[in-house]
């Protein structure tokens, strides 16, 4: 279950907020770390922990690395997401479907 590592991971704010940085795309530590009330080495200790559990992929542009959302790590969490919402839909059905059926009257 590779999306119970990814919800671990995200639990923490910081980590969060460095893994939404990198929704507009590929970021270098540097960029990332600005403006974070953390320093650069936390932010690299961060993007390992989002790197082991799936989160983010990195690659060397140079002297720097930069880190960017992993699609596949992204989508084992989304497919168990999901579950729950077409699991909430196939209910919604359920309930409409039974709002649709004229009531049954005993005659008296």
């Amino acid at each position: 279950m590779p999306y119970v590592n990814a919800l671990q991971c995200l639990s923490d704010p910081t980590r969060r907020r460095v893994f939404e940085r990198l929704r507009s795309g590929p970021l270098s530590v540097g960029v990332i770390a600005a403006g974070l009330p953390v320093s650069r080495p936390a932010v690299s200790q961060h993007l390992k922990a989002l790197k082991e559990a799936g989160l983010v992929i990195d690659r060397s542009e140079g002297t720097r690395r930069v880190y960017y959302i992993d699609p596949d790590g992204l989508g084992e969490l989304r497919r168990w997401i999901d579950e729950f919402w077409d699991d909430a839909l196939k209910s919604f059905k359920r309930e409409v479907e039974l709002l649709k059926t004229p009531p049954v009257r005993k005659k008296p």
